[in-house]
């Protein structure tokens, strides 16, 4: 493989200083991280900026109910948001904060020029303003009367206020775009942006306000503020040192135009639109590429602290470990759709994956290294069936990675790494290493099966580095071996032969009881709510209740479900055993649903089962109108039906549900919390 150089400038959104971030949050750091770590690891002189964003009226406001400056808010929230970020293992160039001075002066600077050159002007504002997103909204744009991003309330709001031209550059950028097909993705992002904003035409948008004053004042006309998306935006800029009207720094002529600016799929509009356009007015090249992730889910509904129910970064760390929490935030999100968070799924990842497939088979190695040769580790030579198939797999799969880190399917890049451990404990089972230490006479193939063994985890190991680091360097001291360099991962053969494993292997991944893991939950969960209780001066909860819960719980059954009327039910013709032993069902989780567009009927299923994703159409729209609610339900399926083709959609499965004497349908659901993939029987 090829060692490339040259540099990549790689940015997070900044985190908005409001609170402490949740894992939904902390998921888009860990995933620039594994990309900035993969760069480097290929070479590339990688520059990582990430920060914090921290003025506005939503942190004014919060700053002065807890008591505090918002200066001493801001200081707080940050040093919060970095404890996080580092205790995720980040590898962060540089961390900026929006009240940094020279980033405020150079928004002032920004903001003259802009105003100077005819792009910014005065005017007054009236409409709806969504204080949680810092947006205001046209009536048109409300969706029943709320913010259509996040659909909390608004307000109406009327004030003075500079704006600028989006029109004049609008469609400099459609071109742009149109010329750059690799500039937004996934692809779907770049549709809305086209269909739904540029191409009906783009609005002036508000820069400025004069409501509130925790902003960068707008150093010509006291009373004003920069609007925080200006401020915001521009981080990325005068954080490798651009200075308006200027040349900039040597680091922002060698990182400028950025490699990758990733972000959360819900301020895709501010990066491809606005962003662009501020960088075209001050005659900046537009970043290379703005990925908007999908979002991080919870399984069980909506966050929130009053519920207890909000999942942190460290109270993961804390059950599981860093990069048990790392592998899972970025090995359970899809490429485009949202992916889902819960502690039961946390502990079958824990289990399966990592203490078994990955855990058990350095474990094992190691020992038997130890108990049949001493620890030494030597290829003799002695070939036999399963080892080219074996070295097939391992010096394929750094290509294969590679392919998947080009396109940031980061997701499909860490299922490549576990395929190959998974091929090591098929190796095992294959060359039966135990049987073969009975026989006197097979020594030498002994030792060759667990050289290629080390051989093996040394090259997936060092392929894991990106996505979970500690783990890494673990198995590789367990090993008494170095990283392997990324130009040498397409090769077999390079550990060092009569090399030395540990003594005394270590167990990567403790397996986890699900009991003790919720049990320690419900403690986690008992004391986020008391504490929300105390900070809102509302009484704490009674332990086990909620009445909300139980509500929400009996929204979710159809309409009838709870009529109890005797059904005639009419047998079909008798079917044989061997009949029903053709059908495959198996338990699956649903991990999005979609309403099918122009279907009064259908519903559109992303089901996981077991170690893979099906798509499944099911025509139960009418009971399940919200089909939001249905993520994180196990649901049953019949899993090896022919696929068919429905309004244009494959589905490859039938889920299973009843319907009573009404005609009312409900999905059917297994009793207990079981695994997905578990069968049906």
């Amino acid at each position: 493989m090829n060692k490339r150089k040259g540099s990549y400038y790689l940015t997070t959104a900044i985190a908005y200083a409001s609170g402490k971030p949740h894992i939904g949050n902390t998921y888009e750091i860990v995933l620039a991280d594994s990309i900035a770590r993969y760069r480097r690891m290929q070479g590339y002189d990688v520059f990582f900026q990430t920060g914090t964003d921290e003025h506005g009226q939503k942190i004014e406001e919060k700053a002065k109910a807890k008591g505090m400056e918002p200066k001493q808010f801001v200081d707080e929230v940050a040093g919060e948001i970095r404890r996080i970020w580092d205790l995720m293992n980040t590898s962060y160039d540089k961390f900026i904060r929006t009240t940094d001075d020279y980033h405020e002066a150079e928004v002032q600077k920004i903001f003259k020029k802009l105003y100077d050159q005819g792009d910014i002007y005065k005017g007054s504002y009236e409409g709806w303003y969504c204080t949680p997103c810092e947006s205001f909204w046209t009536e048109s744009q409300l969706e029943d009367g709320k913010c259509p991003d996040c659909g909390r309330a608004v307000v109406k709001a009327s004030e003075e206020a500079y704006f600028f031209r989006m029109s004049k550059y609008a469609q400099r950028l459609i071109d742009h775009i149109n010329a750059h097909p690799e500039f937004i993705q996934p692809v779907s992002r770049k549709n809305e942006m086209m269909n739904n904003f540029l191409l009906p035409g783009l609005q002036d948008l508000c820069v400025s306000r004069t409501s509130f004053k925790w902003g960068i004042p707008v150093d010509f006309d006291p009373g004003h503020v920069v609007y925080v998306w200006l401020d915001a935006l521009t981080n990325y800029i005068t954080g490798i040192g651009y200075h308006c009207g200027e040349t900039g720094t040597e680091q922002f002529q060698k990182l400028w135009p950025a490699d990758l600016h990733l972000i959360g799929k819900d301020i895709i509009r501010f990066h491809t639109i606005y962003w662009p356009i501020f960088l075209m007015a001050l005659d900046v090249p537009l970043p290379k590429q703005v990925f908007g992730h999908p979002w991080l889910l919870q399984a069980d509904g909506k966050m929130s602290k009053s519920r207890g129910n909000v999942i942190y970064a460290d109270d993961l760390a804390d059950m599981f470990g860093v990069d048990a929490v790392r592998y899972f935030v970025l090995h359970e999100m899809p490429f485009e759709n949202d992916g889902v968070i819960s502690w039961e799924l946390m502990v079958e990842r824990m289990n399966s994956d990592l203490a078994n497939t990955l855990g058990n088979l350095v474990n094992r190695t190691i020992a038997m290294s130890n108990k049949y040769f001493g620890g030494i580790v030597a290829d003799k030579g002695a070939a036999g069936d399963p080892d080219n198939s074996l070295k097939e797999v391992v010096t394929g799969t750094a290509a294969k990675v590679e392919d998947k880190m080009d396109q940031l399917r980061v997701a499909d890049a860490i299922s490549e790494i576990f395929t190959l451990f998974k091929r090591c404990n098929k190796y095992i089972d294959e060359t039966m290493p135990w049987a073969l230490a009975k026989d006197p006479e097979q020594q030498d193939r002994l030792a060759t099966v667990l050289y290629n063994l080390v051989e093996s985890i040394t090259v997936g190991a060092s392929l894991l580095q990106p996505f979970m680091p500690e783990t890494t360097e673990k198995i590789l001291a367990q090993l008494q071996t170095q990283q392997r360099p990324y130009e040498q991962l397409d090769a077999f053969g390079l550990y060092s032969s009569g090399s030395r494993v540990t003594e005394k292997p270590e167990i990567l991944f403790a397996r986890m009881d699900i009991k003790d893991v919720l049990a320690k939950v419900e403690v986690l969960q008992a004391a986020q709510a008391a504490a929300a209780a105390a900070e809102s001066g509302d009484a704490a909860p009674a332990a086990g209740g909620d009445a909300a819960g139980s509500e929400e719980a009996a929204g979710d059954a159809p309409a009838g479900a709870d009529k109890a009327a005797d059904i005639h039910v009419e047998l079909k013709d008798e079917i044989t055993y061997d009949d029903f032993a053709r059908c495959q069902f198996a338990v699956g989780e649903v991990i999005d649903c979609q309403a099918v567009p122009k279907s009064k009927k259908l519903l559109c299923f992303q089901v996981k089962i077991g170690d893979q994703t099906r798509q499944i159409v099911s025509g139960i729209k009418k009971w399940y109108p919200d089909p939001a609610k249905l993520v994180g339900k196990k649901v049953m399926a019949l899993i090896n039906l022919k696929p068919a083709k429905l309004a244009g959609l494959d589905s490859e499965g039938m889920l299973l549900s009843a319907e009573d004497a009404e005609g009312n349908v409900c999905l059917m659901t297994p009793e207990k919390d079981m695994p997905s993939g578990s069968g049906i029987c």
